[in-house]
C-alpha cells in the first residue's frame, strides 16, 4: 500500500492549542438508530432489532437507550462519546437535516439529549455531536420554502439555484440546484451568504451553550472557505475553550490544522496502515475498495513503522496527540470484516490503536466483534445478547483502556520505533513519568524481539509488567518474548 508523503508541520511556526482532555480520551462512536432501543419512543414503524440493516428503514435506537447503557460503556473504559447526527431528519442516518435546533423526536427529542448530557457528565464522560453544515435536506424549512414559493422565496439565496423550476425528485430532469455529490436530497448551502453563515454559526453556538463538548464536522473541506471555519472556531471556543473541533478530512489536512480552524481530524492516515500490516494475511481487497478505503496492499513491519512514524510527524505534536484514531466507522466496512474475519488481526490493531499517539475511537460493536461490510451493513444493530459477544476482544479492549487511563506515557508520550522487521514491531512511548514499551508479533509462532535500549532518553532499567497478561519482564536480557499473533504492553512494575 502506498500513501503520499506529506509535508511535516516543521514548516509552520504556529503553536496550536488543543483541548487537554482529548489526550486522556477513549472515544466511542455511536450510530444512534442502531445502538440501543429504550422502548420509550412508541408508535413507530420499525424493523425488528437485529434484522439486516436497510438504507431506508429504522431500527429505533434512541438516546434514552444510550443513557441506559452509559455504565456499560464506562465499565469498558469509554470516557467520550461521538454521535453520528442526532437532529431531526427523514433518514435513519440523519445526515439529511430538517431542523438543526431539534433533536429528532424518534431519538427522544431535546429532553433526551439534555438528560444524556447530564448523565454522561456526571460520569466524567464528554459528548461530541456531528455537525452537518455543508448541506441540508429537502425537508429543511428554508429549502422547502424555495420549493413552495419558487423565485419569490425569501430564502432563494441560501442555496445554489441554477435555474427554474427546481426538480427535487424527478431524476430524469436537471435538479437546477447544487447538491452534495449530485444527490438532490441534499441541497448544498450557499455559505457565502451572510444569513447562511450566521445561521450555521448560531447552530454551533446553541449546542455548545446547551452543554455539548465539541463538534465532529462532516465533509468540512466542501465548505471551501477558511474564514468560515476560523469564525466557527472563534465562536465555539469563546463559549467553551475546551470544546473539541474535529474534521472529517480523509487526506492532507494541513490547511485546517494551523491552530485557527480544527483541533484535529479523523485520522484515516492511521486506519489504512493498520489494515495493511495487522491484516496483511487476510485482507478482503474487494470489501475495502467498495467501502471507501481504496486499494489496501499488505505492509511489512519495516514499511508500517516508517509510515506510522511519518504520520506522527505530519502535524504539530499538539495536533498529533489530539487526532481521532479510528480503525473503522459508519463510512467504512468494519475492521473485522475488512481483514477477512481474523479476530487476532483485530486485537493486534486494537493494541496499536490504544498505544499510539492520539485518541482511540471505537466504533460501536467493534469491542464485541460485530462484523459488517460496506454501508449499510456496517450499521448493524448492536446485539445485546451477551452470548453472541466475542468476550476475548471485549476484555482486551477493557484492559487496554484501563492501561491507557493509568499511563501518562500511553496518553502523552512520544513515539519511537526501536525494531521493525518482517512481522515483528517494537516501539516505545517515552515520557517524563516513565517509558511504555510495546512489542507486537504478527507471525503465527512466538518470537523473541529485541528489547529497546534501556539507556535511551526516558528509558529505565528494571522490571516491567505486561498489562495484557500480567507477566513480568526484565528487559536487561535484551529480548522480549511475544506470543504468536499477539503483543505485550509493558509498563514499569
Amino acid at each position: 500500500m502506498t500513501e503520499p508523503l506529506l509535508p511535516t508541520d516543521h514548516q509552520h511556526d504556529a503553536h496550536p492549542l488543543t483541548p487537554d482532555w482529548v489526550q486522556d480520551a477513549v472515544f466511542y462512536q455511536i450510530f444512534p438508530d442502531r445502538f440501543a432501543r429504550s422502548g420509550r419512543v412508541t408508535g413507530l414503524n420499525l424493523q425488528p432489532w437485529g434484522d439486516p440493516p436497510h438504507f431506508h428503514r429504522y431500527m429505533g435506537g434512541d438516546l434514552w437507550g444510550v443513557i441506559e447503557k452509559l455504565d456499560v460503556l464506562r465499565n469498558l473504559g469509554v470516557n467520550a462519546l461521538y454521535f453520528c447526527p442526532v437532529f431531526q431528519s427523514a433518514s435513519n442516518h440523519r445526515y439529511h437535516t430538517h431542523d438543526y435546533y431539534q433533536v429528532d423526536p424518534m431519538l427522544g427529542g431535546n429532553e433526551a439529549l439534555r438528560h444524556l448530557l447530564d448523565e454522561a457528565h456526571a460520569r466524567g464522560m464528554r459528548v461530541v455531536l456531528d455537525g452537518v453544515f455543508n448541506h441540508a435536506s429537502r425537508g429543511f424549512f428554508q429549502f422547502n420554502d424555495l420549493l413552495e414559493q419558487g423565485e419569490a422565496s425569501a430564502y432563494r439565496d441560501w442555496f445554489h439555484v441554477q435555474g427554474w423550476p427546481l426538480q427535487p425528485y424527478d431524476d430524469t430532469r436537471p435538479a437546477n440546484y447544487a447538491a452534495w455529490w449530485d444527490n438532490r436530497a441534499l441541497p448544498k448551502f450557499n455559505t457565502t451568504h451572510p444569513a447562511v453563515r450566521e445561521f450555521l454559526w448560531d447552530v454551533a453556538e446553541y449546542w455548545i451553550r446547551f452543554g455539548i463538548d465539541g463538534w465532529r464536522l462532516d465533509v468540512p473541506n466542501e465548505i471551501d472557505d477558511d474564514s468560515f471555519w476560523q469564525e466557527f472556531r472563534r465562536r465555539v471556543k469563546r463559549l467553551n475553550p475546551d470544546a473539541y473541533i474535529v474534521g472529517e478530512i480523509w487526506g492532507d489536512a494541513h490547511r485546517w490544522l494551523q491552530g485557527d480552524q480544527f483541533d484535529a481530524v479523523m485520522n484515516y492516515h492511521f486506519t489504512r496502515p493498520c489494515l495493511a500490516f495487522f491484516g496483511a494475511r487476510t485482507l478482503n481487497h474487494e470489501m475495502n475498495e467498495r467501502s471507501g478505503m481504496g486499494r489496501v496492499d499488505p505492509m511489512s513491519a519495516e514499511a508500517f513503522a516508517a509510515r506510522m512514524t511519518e504520520v506522527t510527524q505530519m502535524y504539530h505534536p499538539e495536533i498529533v496527540r489530539a487526532q481521532l484514531n479510528l480503525l473503522d466507522s459508519h463510512d467504512t466496512a468494519r475492521y473485522l470484516s475488512a481483514v477477512g474475519g481474523d479476530a487476532t488481526a483485530h486485537r493486534l490493531a486494537l493494541t496499536f490503536q490504544f498505544t499510539y499517539p492520539g485518541a482511540p475511537c471505537l466504533y460501536y460493536g467493534d469491542e464485541i466483534g460485530l462484523p459488517g461490510g460496506p454501508d449499510p451493513d456496517c450499521r448493524r444493530a448492536f446485539p445485546w445478547d451477551e452470548s453472541v459477544w466475542d468476550h476475548a476482544t471485549r476484555n482486551h479492549v477493557r484492559t487496554l483502556a484501563a492501561a491507557r487511563h493509568a499511563s501518562p506515557a500511553l496518553q502523552r508520550g512520544d513515539f519511537t520505533v526501536t525494531h521493525a522487521q518482517g512481522e515483528g514491531l517494537v516501539f516505545t512511548r517515552p515520557h517524563a513519568s516513565g517509558t511504555a514499551v510495546i512489542a507486537m508479533n504478527c507471525a503465527h509462532e512466538a518470537a523473541d524481539l529485541p528489547a529497546p535500549d534501556l539507556h535511551m532518553p526516558g528509558g529505565e532499567a528494571g522490571t516491567y509488567t505486561d498489562v495484557l497478561s500480567g507477566q513480568t519482564f526484565d528487559l536487561s536480557g535484551g529480548v522480549v518474548r511475544v506470543p504468536a499473533r499477539g503483543s505485550v504492553v509493558l509498563l514499569r512494575a
